[in-house]
């Protein structure tokens, strides 16, 4: 039987001059690196909103004051790791869009990035990123209504 796991993340879209906030992931084993959302998982009893903003700080260095709920994405994967069991991810995320207030730019030390970095937007297709950058920005462009998209298929993200 495969086992079953929920994940509750939230993620800041920030914007600034033509660039966005990201945040570059780093795998626990340090083999690969990706660009995300600033953000991540929420912690027990924590609200999402807390969680986003707590999560900008670690990971940019930055104070960030959330403007709106842009949407909340729902979707699914199996992840196989070393010597456990192949798990079905239930990840559940909220998007915030979010105006930065203060602090200084700097990498996380002792977390899961390595480094933060405005990024221009022509810039952001051409990277090796996370479906939850996709998924943020789309949310902002389209601010839909409902404050749901349709699920991003992977092969719509291989046409980057």
């Amino acid at each position: 039987m495969i086992a079953q796991r929920l994940r509750v993340a939230a993620y800041a879209v920030c914007l600034r001059d033509d660039h966005l906030l990201l945040a570059r992931f780093v795998a626990p084993d340090r083999s690969t690196r990706h660009w995300t959302l600033p953000g991540g998982g929420v912690e027990h009893a924590e609200d999402p909103f807390d969680a986003v903003i707590r999560e900008v700080a670690e990971e940019t260095g930055y104070q960030a004051h959330v403007e709106q709920l842009l949407g909340v994405n729902s979707r699914t994967r199996y992840v196989e790791r070393p010597g456990e069991d192949v798990v079905e991810l239930h990840m559940l995320a909220m998007f915030y869009r979010a105006r930065i207030v203060g602090g200084e730019l700097r990498p996380e030390t002792g977390g899961t990035t390595d480094l933060a970095q405005w990024i221009p937007m022509a810039q952001v297709v051409t990277l090796e990123r996370s479906v939850v950058v996709d998924i943020g920005l789309e949310l902002h462009r389209r601010a839909p209504s409902t404050g749901h998209l349709e699920p991003i298929r992977m092969t719509d993200l291989l046409r980057h």
